[in-house]
C-alpha cells in the first residue's frame, strides 16, 4: 500500500497543473458514489451499504448482543470494551414495528423463503416459494429469531437500508448480513428496542 501511494503521489506530483494532480487523486481514491455501486453490479450479491459498518462506542450489553435500534434504524454487534460495530438497517414499516427479546435459533446461507400466510393475504401476488439466490428478498444469510417469524436477513433491495420499509423483519446488504452471520451463533441473544 506504502509503494502504491508514493507512485500515485510521484505521478500526481508530475502533472502539469494543480487542476490535473486533482483529477489524478480523484481517480485514485475517490469513492464512487452509492448509486454507481448499485448499477450493473457484477458483485450484486454483495452490494456496500448506502449506511456504511463502522465500530462506534457502545455500553450496557454484554459481547455477543445484537441490539436492534429501530428509532435509528440501525443493528449493534456488541464487541465488548465498550465497542459495538454499527450496522445500517431496513425496519418493519408502520403497523409492523415491534420490540422484545429474541435470541437466534437458527442460521442459513442462501436461505428458501415461502411467505408466510398472513403476508399472503396482504400480498397475493407473491410467489408461494422461491429458492435461495440473487431474487430471493432474504438475501445471503438469515438469522431466523426464535418464537416469532422474523428475520434478520440480507437483501436484494440495498435502497431499503434506513428505511422502514419490511413486515418487520430487519433488513441488511448482503455484505453486511454476511459479515454479522459470521460473527453469530445460534443462542445469541438479540434485543429489539423502538
Amino acid at each position: 500500500m506504502r509503494r502504491f501511494a508514493a507512485v500515485a503521489f510521484a505521478a500526481a506530483a508530475l502533472a502539469t497543473s494543480a487542476s490535473s494532480a486533482n483529477a489524478f487523486f480523484n481517480l485514485l481514491f475517490e469513492q464512487p458514489s452509492a448509486g454507481q455501486l448499485y448499477q450493473g453490479d457484477p458483485n450484486a450479491h454483495l452490494r456496500l451499504s448506502p449506511i456504511p459498518r463502522e465500530v462506534v462506542e457502545f455500553r450496557g450489553y454484554a459481547p455477543g448482543t445484537i441490539v436492534v435500534s429501530t428509532s435509528e434504524r440501525r443493528l449493534y454487534y456488541v464487541l465488548g470494551g465498550g465497542q459495538a460495530i454499527r450496522y445500517g438497517i431496513g425496519v418493519g414499516r408502520p403497523g409492523f414495528e415491534w420490540a422484545g427479546t429474541k435470541t437466534v435459533a437458527r442460521k442459513a446461507e442462501w436461505p428458501e423463503w415461502t411467505p408466510p400466510p398472513e403476508m399472503l393475504k396482504r400480498r397475493p401476488d407473491l410467489p408461494r416459494h422461491m429458492v435461495g439466490g440473487l431474487e430471493n428478498p432474504l438475501g445471503a444469510r438469515a438469522m431466523y429469531l426464535g418464537g416469532s417469524l422474523f428475520r434478520i436477513h440480507g437483501s436484494n433491495e440495498p435502497d431499503s437500508i434506513g428505511q422502514a420499509t419490511s413486515s418487520g423483519c430487519i433488513r441488511m446488504t448482503n455484505d453486511d448480513v454476511i459479515d454479522l452471520y459470521e460473527r453469530v451463533r445460534v443462542g445469541t441473544k438479540v434485543v429489539v428496542l423502538r
